[in-house]
């Protein structure tokens, strides 16, 4: 194989010399922003730009917007998907495998500790916790400005972004998102057809198109045969399994939306208790990382570590299923003509959205005071003019939540 040699015509870094160099430098990467990244998938999104995009330049900033684009069209986390993306094409299928890996274990063995460490105690009104708050906010305001510049440049697109704004905050529903982004690509295909085709770069997508067919058969096939073995068999992990992958299936963007889902697969089954699936909420909320990764605790809860290993496998597969399914697909849609004013819509939408999270849930959970106020203006200025790390920026978010509190 000679994925670890292919390049991509937009990267300004080089690929590492060889793929094993290659898959440690993304395990390295990933790893710090798992360590790092707190604030929810919309907040995650900021960190992915200023690490991989800002950085490391290993994504073009339209390719970054399409991918986004593509993550938010299918069901699960789609921060997750973002960070598998990325990870497939600087270093393969494997690459993909250990940006998950990296992003999502920090995480995942924090819950697990509080699972069987911490289980019921409280932390939801930790000063701490306010100040992670308030960074979720800066990170996701210092993205939005970054992308609104490239990605609405007129008022065409401005006017999309801000509609599908408005609309997510006054329409909410758990397919909401998918309908907004295919109207703003069907609005975009409208105005922007007869425009002159935009280059675009070639993205590294080292995944056969055989491969990723059956990525997506599987995905569909196991959807129909976990709730037969379920019922056909008293083992407890196949129920366990067959809960997570169906609520890791039927999430578009991730994120909250998927904390109902398990509660209705796990509560009134027996898996957990209301009181300790509710702490577990709040842990979930210190922790960095994906949010999915509240499935290790609850797994932990249940059924111990196996559980926790089950339930972080079942509840991350679909998700990688459908990106390995829809990669080798994406250069063929994206440099179609006819297809750009579509995305050019999308990557409008996908602004708004972005914009929509911004006010809620983060500002209306984090922003509740005058000091709160001052703490995001202090730290966007810093993040965004004096360019300070975002190590920095949780730094002094967590110190100055922990003073204000």
């Amino acid at each position: 194989m000679n994925e670890g040699k292919k390049t991509s015509d937009h990267q300004d870094q080089s690929v590492p010399p060889n793929r094993w160099m290659a898959l440690w430098e993304v395990l390295i990467v990933a790893g710090k922003l798992g360590l790092t990244s707190f604030g929810g998938p919309t907040a995650h999104l900021g960190y992915f730009h200023n690490e991989y995009i800002r950085k490391r330049k290993w994504m073009d900033e339209q390719s970054y917007a399409d991918l986004v684009g593509l993550c938010q069209f299918l069901p699960g986390p789609a921060s997750s998907q973002v960070g598998i993306g990325i990870g497939v094409m600087r270093a393969g299928l494997l690459g993909g495998i250990m940006a998950w890996i990296g992003f999502t274990l920090p995480s995942v063995l924090a819950l697990i500790l509080f699972a069987f460490v911490l289980k019921g105690y409280d932390v939801g009104s930790a000063g701490w916790i306010s100040g992670l708050k308030i960074v979720a906010v800066v990170i996701v305001a210092h993205a939005i400005l970054g992308m609104a510049q490239k990605l609405t440049p007129d008022k065409g697109r401005i006017t999309i972004a801000v509609l599908v704004a408005a609309t997510a905050l006054l329409w909410t529903g758990p397919y909401i998102q998918i309908i907004l982004i295919v109207l703003a690509g069907l609005i975009g295909w409208r105005m922007y057809r007869n425009l002159p085709a935009i280059p675009t770069t070639k993205l590294n997508v080292p995944i056969h198109r055989g491969l990723a067919v059956i990525c997506l058969i599987l995905f569909a096939a196991l959807l129909g045969i976990l709730p037969i073995l379920r019922q056909t068999t008293n083992m407890e992990w196949v129920a366990l399994f067959d809960s997570m992958y169906r609520a890791g299936s039927m999430v578009f963007g991730g994120g909250h939306v998927v904390l109902p889902l398990l509660e209705q697969e796990l509560v009134p089954h027996g898996f957990v208790s209301k009181d300790d699936f509710l702490a577990g909420y709040g842990a979930t909320q210190a922790v960095p990382g994906p949010l999915f990764t509240f499935a290790s605790y609850l797994g932990a809860v249940s059924m111990g570590g196996v559980g926790a290993i089950v339930a972080t496998i079942a509840i991350f597969l679909p998700a990688f299923l459908l990106i390995i399914g829809a990669l080798p697909f994406w250069n063929a849609i994206r440099s179609n003509p006819h297809m750009q004013g579509a995305l050019a819509g999308i990557n409008a939408a996908v602004v708004g959205l972005l914009l929509a999270a911004l006010y809620q849930p983060l500002w209306t959970t984090a922003v509740l005071s005058p000091v709160d106020f001052a703490m995001v203006s202090v730290l966007f200025v810093l993040l965004n003019f004096w360019k300070c790390p975002p190590w920095v920026i949780v730094s002094l978010g967590i110190i100055g939540g922990i003073i204000a509190n």
